[in-house]
């Protein structure tokens, strides 16, 4: 069955929103019915984090807490335990992440009523915060994005099958890699250490994202302005 595709952020944001809130819907018509989950796929910089944002502020605005997020960056591996692996350079690479860990949230939020305390990554200590974002009983849409959600390697292909719906956020490399160097830099990096990072580990993980999407239900291809760069 071929990919559906849209354009983001032209003419595409509208139906976004109505899709997410259809899955929204679905999550809460019922008693007892489960929650949805979305899950939004893409790799680093391509804009993933963006579009969730987006999403759920406008759902918070027509329904107040009614929709949560959850980052897969939340289930980084702490740097001191990576330091002592002897893996901080590859940090972000699939094997840095406690994919276990986020399989057992899924299945949670999947499952249980709550609440369910969730971490949450914070970027400017690279390092994750515990149980800060809280997903309550009457919680009905939970939108997780993250750059392996649609691996297709163990254990990160179980993923897929705990999501309702699937998108995969694309952006062109220059683009990509532009917006990376750029997010390096804010975060205290100079230029060259910020080029060394985007053009390596990034990278890498950047090409792996892009080549292995399993089964996505919606294509999102970011738009941008040549223009601006």
């Amino acid at each position: 069955m071929p990919v559906e595709r849209t354009v983001w952020p032209g003419r595409g944001v509208e139906g976004l929103i109505d899709r997410a809130f259809r899955l929204l819907d679905r999550g809460t018509s019922e008693a007892g019915s489960q929650r949805a989950i979305l899950g939004i796929a893409g790799a680093p910089a391509s804009g993933k984090s963006t579009v969730a944002r987006l999403l759920l502020a406008e759902l918070d605005r027509r329904r107040p807490g009614a929709a949560v997020g959850v980052g897969m960056d939340a289930f980084h591996i702490g740097h001191r335990v990576l330091a002592g692996r002897g893996q901080t350079r590859i940090k972000g690479a699939p094997e840095t992440f406690d994919a276990e860990g986020y399989l057992h949230l899924l299945r949670r939020i999947r499952t249980e009523a709550g609440p369910i305390y969730a971490p949450e990554f914070e970027r400017d200590i690279e390092d994750s915060l515990a149980h800060v974002v809280e997903i309550r009983p009457e919680v009905g849409l939970v939108i997780t994005e993250g750059n392996y959600l649609l691996l297709e390697s163990e254990p990160w292909v179980r993923v897929r099958e705990l999501l309702d719906e699937a998108w995969f956020v694309h952006l062109a490399d220059s683009e990509r890699q532009r917006r990376m160097v750029l997010r390096h830099q804010h975060h205290g990096h100079d230029h060259r250490v910020a080029r060394e990072r985007t053009f390596g580990n990034d990278e890498r993980n950047a090409q792996l994202v892009n080549a292995a999407q399993n089964r996505p239900d919606l294509w999102i291809e970011q738009e941008f302005e040549p223009s601006t760069r």
